[in-house]
């Protein structure tokens, strides 16, 4: 039961954040680019990246808060961040082809199933 509050209290907090941080820097920089969730998805990689070295190089996560603050917070905040943690640790086993793949991959069949659903959703 506690980690699946932990996951909802950091699903909200995270969600929340997002909405409020990519609001607040899109309005101040205005359009043309998405600098808001550029912003949100860049500093989503800092925060997973920092929480991972607590929980598994400095062991100063419970399973608890690693559950609220990587899976809930960064996971509702922006899960391009675990795109990245998951790509960084294919690197660190030394799988950089798969790396490779689960990047690049990840993006470009993003965009190609984007394109299909829109056009799904069109007919």
């Amino acid at each position: 039961m506690e980690n699946a509050l932990a996951l909802v209290v950091g699903s909200v907090a995270g969600g929340f954040a997002r909405w409020i941080f990519s609001g607040r820097i899109g309005r101040m920089v205005g359009g043309g680019f998405p600098w808001g969730t550029f912003v949100v998805n860049l500093s989503a990689c800092f925060l997973i990246g920092l929480f991972d070295s607590l929980a598994e190089i400095r062991f100063a996560l419970s399973p608890a808060a690693r559950i609220l603050l990587m899976t809930g917070f960064c996971g509702a905040y922006s899960t391009f961040s675990t795109l990245i943690l998951e790509t960084a640790k294919l690197l660190q086993s030394g799988q950089p082809g798969l790396a490779l793949v689960n990047f690049f991959g990840s993006g470009l069949a993003g965009i190609a199933l984007f394109w299909f659903g829109a056009a799904l959703g069109r007919v």
